[in-house]
């Protein structure tokens, strides 16, 4: 039996009924099976076997009161997977698709994209069943009290710092660190993408759509390529979506499409900067559906989602670079055939783990400049971890400053995922890269530190 096949053996065994988990981590044992050959002692240390497993797992109940009067009860979970190389840090994640298995997925492959980033940070992840969609301001505030009135055990600015994730912005944000700080009577920088009054960093809210951006043109750069005049396909209509495009723009780009769990928007003249500032005030104040923009913009047509169908055709139209920024596994194989054959050949992943397994092995074959998400998104997590620096020093950096300290961890990022890749026998391949950079930085720690 190959290590492959062993692991996987293990951990399917162990964690039934969690595709998700089992997908995150046959994509990084495929690649450490490279590194296992070089390093038997990572193999005797069972250090794959003991990165696999979290270090600790919290689910709690979360029962709140909305306008009405209604009791509701929901789950919350801290997936705390690896602190070797640091403290827990990762997101906080509302949504009515959370579960276990998908929180063991995000917090695995938070590990390696926090190593990746060159700063002292551990993997974690967390959330909860709740939909803030349709909730009212009070509804969300007092589920977010009653989510922190267990959390708060758990965490703190140097055990767990956690951030936001899909349904926690900055309003969720700023009730969760309100009753922390009740709660521990403290001000302390315990949560991160915190308002700009009380500890937030600038850039925070754009980092993980421009880091993206900054990715894609480090890869296109390994050709003697910019993003000037490029066509880009981009999915989900949230802030890593709203800020890749902006970032596109600012580099002479056309993003052409958005989307949202309703359906998504195609317009062919591409969003300009006017179009996007309307998208903005939609969504993060109106908090409307995507497909207003066809309604507001002519030159726009809206294709509402089909769950019949075995395609996204939002990856079907002709473009040079795509960006999926939504949700985990919105590319299938299909999909990515239907990419290449549309001249698609930049993908950068801004969501976590946004392609199958049979969509990756697509890219890799077809030798496409493929940056996987835990390298290409790693700039929201990188930014968070800058607010964390500030924090502790009690000082705030200019938008400039992070935003060039985020431009030079992305490069970075590539660098060594590009290296890495090279130095064990697959250059060009990004999946490899990344995998190995960030997996052998965790692996010395955890050997330096002994068996626990």
């Amino acid at each position: 039996m190959s290590f492959v096949e062993e692991i996987m053996e293990q951990v399917k065994a162990k964690n039934p009924a969690e595709p998700e988990f089992h997908q995150a981590v046959q994509e990084v044992v495929e690649s450490l099976e490279l590194v296992i050959e070089r390093h038997p002692e990572f193999r005797k240390a069972k250090i794959v076997e003991r990165i696999i497993e979290p270090e600790r797992v919290i689910m709690f109940r979360v029962p709140w009161v909305d306008d009405k009067g209604e009791y509701h009860v929901n789950r919350g979970f801290r997936i705390e997977m690896n602190s070797a190389i640091g403290p827990y840090k990762g997101g906080l994640r509302f949504h009515p698709s959370v579960n276990l298995g998908i929180l063991k997925f995000l917090a695995f492959e938070q590990v390696f994209k926090n190593s990746l980033t060159t700063l002292p940070m551990g993997g974690g992840k967390g959330g909860s069943d709740f939909d803030p969609k349709g909730k009212s301001d009070m509804e969300v505030m007092r589920f977010c009290q009653a989510f922190m009135q267990e959390l708060f055990r758990h965490i703190g600015p140097n055990t767990d710092v956690p951030a936001g994730d899909i349904g926690v912005g900055g309003r969720e944000i700023g009730f969760l660190f309100g009753m922390y700080k009740k709660l521990r009577n403290e001000f302390t920088g315990v949560l991160t993408g915190k308002g700009l009054n009380w500890g937030g960093s600038l850039i925070r809210p754009e980092a993980t759509g421009y880091g993206a951006v900054y990715f894609a043109q480090e890869m296109l750069a390994t050709r003697g390529e910019s993003l000037k005049g490029k066509t880009c396909l981009v999915s989900g209509a949230g802030n890593v979506a709203q800020y890749t495009c902006e970032k596109l723009l600012q580099l002479g780009a056309k993003p052409v499409t958005l989307s949202d769990s309703s359906g998504y928007i195609y317009d062919p003249e591409g969003i300009d900067e006017k179009k996007l500032a309307w998208v903005m005030e939609l969504k993060n104040i109106r908090r409307g559906r995507i497909k207003e923009y066809a309604d507001q913009f002519k030159t726009a047509t809206y294709t509402p989602t089909d769950s019949a169908q075995d395609h996204n055709p939002l990856w079907d139209h002709k473009a040079d670079c795509a960006f999926p920024s939504a949700t985990q596994n919105e590319i299938n194989g299909k999909d990515a055939e239907n990419l290449i054959k549309n001249g698609v050949y930049v993908v950068s992943e801004g969501a976590n783990m946004p392609t199958t397994l049979d969509g990756v092995r697509i890219f890799l074959d077809k030798k496409i400049l493929y940056g996987p998400g835990k390298a290409a998104n790693a700039g929201g997590v990188a930014v968070s971890g800058l607010e964390m620096s500030q924090n502790s020093l009690r000082l705030a950096w200019t938008r400039e400053e992070v935003d060039s300290r985020l431009h030079g961890i992305m490069k970075s990022i590539h660098k060594a995922s590009m290296e890495a890749a090279e130095a064990y026998g697959t250059p060009g391949n990004y999946v490899n890269g990344a995998n190995i950079a960030g997996f052998l930085k965790v692996a010395r720690s955890m050997m330096d530190q002994g068996v626990c």
